[in-house]
């Protein structure tokens, strides 16, 4: 892929895009909305994409495992997710997702905005330029640090315990760990959350040069806590945090500045040093 492959002018618009994860399959929160379905080169992506406006800002809302939770993690088409979102004019990315915890001190029900990750994955398709052009993104911030500074700000304004760093570690799925793998996890490799899909999302809408900032759902405390996970519990607990979810992206849109600042973030310039 090459930056040119993005279609210029997209025939329909939008400035933020949402990827909602587990439980999160309407916003909720949009006027006007219309459903639309996008082509890719990579395939379909979840989901139609649901377009609509927010105190005046034009939204794309995409279901990451699609509407009625049909898609697994390892078989999730990331590509077709964010190459659909680039495609109508999405600037900025928000993504709701999910995890367990590593910690005690991240509580079922808590809110994080991970500012590291680590990749267990094993079989994705991790990059837009697997042929013709090579491209080496930089990833040692992965997040953008202007949106995800916004999340927390909203997050905290509206009283939840919302952390502001945390290193997620993205497993293959669609099995959840062993308790010897949540034993390393958490006492090997220091990660705080864990959860099946945000790799190779992030790596995606770096290369894509979006905006993109996890609003991570904990749900549960992994294995190592002597607690099993069991799928039940991850969905009584996500659909109590999905309303905490909701009531941050109403407040959090409206704040999102129509173009990016590089000077922020390196996210909309991450090709600039990066093609061979």
């Amino acid at each position: 892929m090459e930056k040119a492959d993005f279609p210029p002018k997209p025939y329909e618009k939008a400035e933020i895009g949402i990827i909602g994860g587990s439980g999160l399959y309407d916003p909720g929160i949009l006027e006007d909305i219309k459903e639309i379905k996008v082509y890719t080169p990579y395939g379909e992506p979840s989901d139609y994409i649901i377009l609509g406006t927010l105190k005046g800002r034009r939204v794309a809302f995409l279901p990451r495992h699609g509407r009625g939770h049909r898609i697994p993690p390892h078989r999730i088409n990331y590509r077709a997710n964010i190459w659909a979102l680039k495609s109508l004019g999405v600037k900025w990315v928000i993504a709701v997702s999910a995890v367990g915890s590593l910690r005690e001190d991240y509580k079922p029900g808590d809110l994080v905005v991970p500012d590291q990750f680590i990749d267990m994955t094993k079989n994705r398709d991790y990059t837009f330029f697997d042929q013709g052009v090579v491209a080496h993104v930089s990833m040692a911030d992965p997040f953008c640090e202007h949106l995800r500074k916004l999340i927390i700000e909203t997050g905290k304004q509206l009283g939840y315990t919302i952390h502001e760093k945390g290193t997620y570690i993205c497993i293959e799925g669609p099995r959840f760990s062993t308790r010897a793998e949540s034993r390393i996890w958490k006492e090997v490799f220091r990660a705080d959350i864990i959860g099946m899909t945000l790799v190779p999302e992030v790596n995606l809408a770096c290369e894509a040069q979006l905006c993109y900032a996890t609003l991570a759902l904990v749900t549960d405390y992994d294995v190592w806590a002597e607690r099993p996970v069991t799928a039940d519990e991850v969905a009584r607990v996500m659909k109590e945090n999905t309303e905490k979810a909701r009531r941050i992206l109403y407040e959090l849109i409206p704040k999102i500045p129509e173009e990016p600042d590089s000077e922020l973030c390196s996210c909309c310039n991450a090709l600039k040093t990066a093609l061979l």
